[in-house]
C-alpha cells in the first residue's frame, strides 16, 4: 500500500511522525486490518496435503505486520502525544484492532491449518528456532482457547473487547486526574526545606502557566513525580506535604475519574476469561507459561521473600518513629504517610550525612547518557552515536540514535524522551516500534526502539540535573532497550523483550549495577560545570546509604505484588465493599501501622489495570527478577564489571536469544548454574 495514502503503514524504519496525523487513523488502520485479514484467510485456504510450515506457521507469523506496525505507532502516539482528537481516533479504532487479534487463535480454520501440519513428520523434525516457535505458538493458541467450543469462543471475543476498552478508560482517568490538579504557592516561607532545583522548577511551571511575575512569583507544583516527590522529601512545612499527598492519593479516584467501579468490572472480566479457558483464577491463567507456573506459586515466593525481610522491616521502622520522637521532643508515636519520606531523608541525614540532591551537579542528564552508552560499548561490543540527518520525531526534545556492533554492522536505531509534558503518561518506559530480521544478502535489516520517562527537567539554563534514583531508571530502561536492539532472534515474535514476563526484567535490572560502581561512575558521574568526579567521601556516604532502610523499600514492593496477586487470585473477595479495608487485610503485616490509614493506589496503579494484561498477576516479577540479577551480576563482580568476556557471555547467551529457548536454560548458560535467591538479600545487606 501507498506509504503517502497510508503514512501509518510506512515500512521505513525512520518514519516521518509529521505525518502520522490524527486524521489519517481510521482509513490507514481499517486499510491495515483488511490486508491483515487476507493473509489469515489465505491461511485458512491451506488444505492438509498442501501445509508446510512456511504456509502455515510462518505465514502466520508475517500475518498483519503492517498492521502491527500501524497501530504500534498509533499507541505510541497516545502515550506520548495525548489529546481529545487522538484519543477519539484510538477509541475508535481500538475494538476492531481488539477484535482482529482476538480472534486470530479463535479462528477455527486457521486453527485446522496449523494442526494439519503440526501431525506431519517434518514438524517433528522441526529444530532450534523453528522448533522453539511451533512449540510457542501451539502453547499460544491453546492458552488463547482455540480448542474451545464455539459459544465460549464467542464469549471470550466480547471479554476481550471489553476489556480492551476498560482499560483504557482506567489509563485515561489516570492520565486526566493527575493533569488535572495544579498548586500555586505565593509564599516563600511554605517551601522551606525545599532544594533550589525543586524550587526553580516549580517557578518555571508556573511561569510556563502565565502564574506570577519576577516581583510576584509564584511556584506551581503538580501530580507528576519530579514535581510532587521532592516537596514529600523535604518540605518543612507538614500542612504542604498533607495537601500534595492528599492529592496524589485521589489520582484515578476523584470525581469523574474514579477508577473504583472500572477496577471491579476489570477484575471480573479477567476472573471470567480465566474460568473460561479453564483455570482457577487469572493469575494461573497468565502465569501458566512463566517462571513462576501458578499465582500460588508467586504468592508463595512473595511469602517468602516477606519472612525473610519483616523483622528488619519492624525494626527499621521502629527506628523511624524512635528518631521522629527524639527529634521533635514528643512521646513516641505512630506517623503520619506524609511525614514519612521527610523523616526518613533527616534519618538517613543523621546517619549518613548524605543527602540525595548533593548528587545532582553530576548528573547532568546528556552527561549521564553518554557515560552510559560508553559503558554499554565497552562492555558488550557496541558503538553508539547521534543520528545524523533528519530525526522527525513526535517532540523536539526527542534525540534519535544509531547502534553499531564495535564491527560496524548497523543493529538498529532508538529515539530517546527524557522529560514531562501534559500530553505525555507517567512513569518511564520502553517500547519497540520495528524488529529487524535476516535479508536475502546475508546481512539483516535494523531494530527501532524507544526509550521514555519523566526525568527532572533543565531549569534557569542549566542542563537537567538528574537525581541517582532517577540515573537508575536510565539505565534500567536502557537495558529493556538492549534486550530488543541486540536481539539475533530469526523469527521476529521471539525477539528481544517478547520473553516470559518474569524473566523481562533481568536485562533492565542488571544495568542498574553500574550506577553503583566507582569505576563505572567515573565514566559519567561529573560536576555539570567543573568536571570534577563525585568527592571520594561523597561516593562513600551513598554506598554507605544505598541500603539504608533497604528492609522497608523491598517490604513496598512486595506489598504491591502481593497486592496485585490478592486481587487476581481471589477477586471474589474484592468485589463489594470497602476496596481500601480489604486490600489493607490482605496485606497485614507488609504495611507500618500509620497514624492516617493511607489509601491504596490500585485506582493509579497503570501496571496492573492500563491494558488487558499489562503487569496484571505479574508485578512480583520485578522481584523474582532482581533475584536473577542480583546474582548474574556477581559474576561481573568477580571477572571485572568491564570485563570483556563476561558482557560478551551476557549478550550472547541472554540479549541475543529473546524467547528462543527457556528463559532457564538461558540463565544457567551465563552463569553456568540455577539462581542463587540468597544473592539477592546480601545486596540488600539483609543477612
Amino acid at each position: 500500500m501507498n506509504s503517502n495514502t497510508h503514512p501509518f503503514h510506512n515500512p521505513a524504519r525512520l518514519v516521518d511522525w509529521s505525518t502520522l496525523t490524527t486524521g489519517n487513523i481510521t482509513s490507514d488502520i481499517q486499510a491495515a486490518l483488511a490486508e491483515a485479514q487476507a493473509e489469515i484467510d489465505a491461511i485458512c485456504e491451506v488444505s492438509p496435503q498442501e501445509a508446510t510450515f512456511e504456509n502455515t506457521f510462518l505465514a502466520l507469523e508475517a500475518a498483519g505486520e503492517t498492521l502491527s506496525r500501524a497501530w504500534g505507532r498509533v499507541d505510541h502516539l497516545t502515550s506520548v502525544q495525548d489529546s481529545e482528537a487522538l484519543r477519539e481516533a484510538h477509541r475508535a479504532m481500538l475494538p476492531k484492532v481488539t477484535e482482529y487479534s482476538s480472534r486470530i487463535p479463535l479462528n477455527a480454520k486457521l486453527w485446522a491449518a496449523l494442526k494439519s501440519f503440526a501431525e506431519k513428520p517434518e514438524a517433528a523434525a522441526l529444530t532450534g528456532v523453528q522448533k522453539r516457535y511451533f512449540d510457542e505458538t501451539l502453547a499460544d493458541f491453546k492458552q488463547a482457547g482455540a480448542d474451545l467450543p464455539d459459544e465460549k469462543k464467542t464469549r471470550l471475543e466480547e471479554l476481550n473487547q471489553e476489556l480492551a476498552q476498560k482499560t483504557k478508560s482506567y489509563s485515561d482517568n489516570v492520565l486526566d486526574s493527575t493533569n488535572a490538579y495544579e498548586l500555586l504557592i505565593d509564599d516563600e516561607s511554605r517551601l522551606a526545606g525545599l532544594p533550589d532545583s525543586a524550587k526553580a522548577a516549580a517557578r518555571q511551571s508556573a511561569k510556563s502557566k502565565g502564574h506570577g511575575t519576577d516581583e510576584e512569583p509564584v511556584w506551581r507544583f503538580t501530580l507528576q513525580a519530579p514535581s510532587f516527590l521532592p516537596v514529600l522529601k523535604y518540605a518543612a512545612d507538614s500542612n504542604l506535604r498533607k495537601t500534595i499527598y492528599d492529592e496524589a492519593a485521589l489520582i484515578g479516584y476523584k470525581e469523574k475519574w474514579d477508577n473504583s467501579e472500572l477496577i471491579c468490572e476489570i477484575l471480573k472480566l479477567r476472573q471470567e476469561k480465566a474460568e473460561l479457558l479453564g483455570k482457577k483464577n487469572f493469575a494461573d491463567q497468565v502465569l501458566q507459561r512463566r517462571m513462576a507456573k501458578s499465582g500460588e506459586n508467586a504468592l508463595a515466593f512473595t511469602d517468602d521473600l516477606f519472612l525473610k525481610c519483616k523483622d528488619a522491616f519492624a525494626t527499621e521502622f521502629d527506628e523511624l518513629e524512635s528518631f521522629v520522637a527524639d527529634q521533635t521532643g514528643q512521646p513516641k508515636d505512630r506517623l503520619e504517610p506524609w511525614d514519612i519520606s521527610y523523616w526518613s531523608e533527616k534519618l538517613r541525614l543523621s546517619k549518613y550525612d548524605f543527602d540525595d540532591e548533593a548528587l545532582r551537579p553530576y548528573f547532568p542528564i546528556d552527561g549521564v547518557l553518554n557515560g552510559m552508552f560508553r559503558i554499554a560499548e565497552r562492555v558488550f561490543g557496541l558503538r553508539i552515536q547521534n543520528h545524523e540527518g533528519p530525526e522527525n520525531s513526535w517532540h523536539p526534545d526527542v534525540k534519535l540514535y544509531d547502534l553499531y556492533d564495535a564491527e560496524g554492522e548497523l543493529l538498529g536505531y532508538f529515539y530517546a524522551d527524557w522529560h514531562p509534558r501534559e500530553e505525555k503518561r507517567g512513569g518511564a518506559w520502553m517500547n519497540y516500534l520495528d524488529t529487524g530480521a535476516p535479508l536475502a544478502d546475508g546481512g539483516r535489516s535494523p531494530h527501532v526502539g524507544l526509550i521514555t520517562g519523566n526525568m527532572t527537567e533543565p531549569v534557569d539554563g542549566k542542563p537537567a540535573l538528574l537525581l541517582h534514583q532517577e540515573v537508575e531508571t536510565v539505565f534500567h530502561e536502557f537495558g529493556h532497550l538492549l534486550h530488543h536492539l541486540l536481539g539475533r532472534v530469526d523469527i521476529k515474535s521471539l525477539n528481544g523483550v517478547n520473553v516470559a514476563w518474569d524473566f523481562v526484567e533481568l536485562p533492565s535490572q542488571i544495568m542498574e549495577n553500574w550506577c553503583w560502581n566507582r569505576e563505572s561512575l567515573d565514566q559519567f558521574a561529573r560536576h555539570y560545570e567543573t568536571g570534577e568526579p563525585i568527592p571520594q567521601d561523597l561516593f562513600e556516604k551513598m554506598v554507605a546509604a544505598r541500603n539504608f532502610q533497604s528492609a522497608s523499600f523491598m517490604m513496598r514492593q512486595l506489598s504491591l505484588g502481593k497486592m496485585d496477586l490478592e486481587l487476581h487470585v481471589n477477586p471474589e473477595h474484592y468485589l463489594e465493599g470497602d476496596l481500601d479495608a480489604k486490600i489493607r487485610e490482605s496485606l497485614a503485616g507488609y504495611l507500618a501501622n500509620l497514624k492516617t490509614t493511607p489509601k491504596s493506589l490500585v485506582r493509579r496503579f497503570g501496571h496492573l489495570f492500563s491494558s488487558p494484561v499489562g503487569y496484571a498477576a505479574g508485578y512480583y516479577s520485578y522481584k523474582w527478577a532482581e533475584v536473577l540479577d542480583a546474582d548474574a551480576f556477581t559474576r561481573f563482580e568477580k571477572e571485572g564489571i568491564f570485563s570483556e568476556e563476561a558482557g560478551r557471555a551476557f549478550r550472547e547467551c541472554i540479549l541475543s536469544k529473546g524467547n528462543s529457548e527457556d528463559p532457564a536454560k538461558l540463565f544457567k548458560d551465563f552463569m553456568g548454574r540455577d539462581p542463587d535467591p540468597q544473592a539477592l538479600l546480601k545486596r540488600c545487606g539483609l543477612m
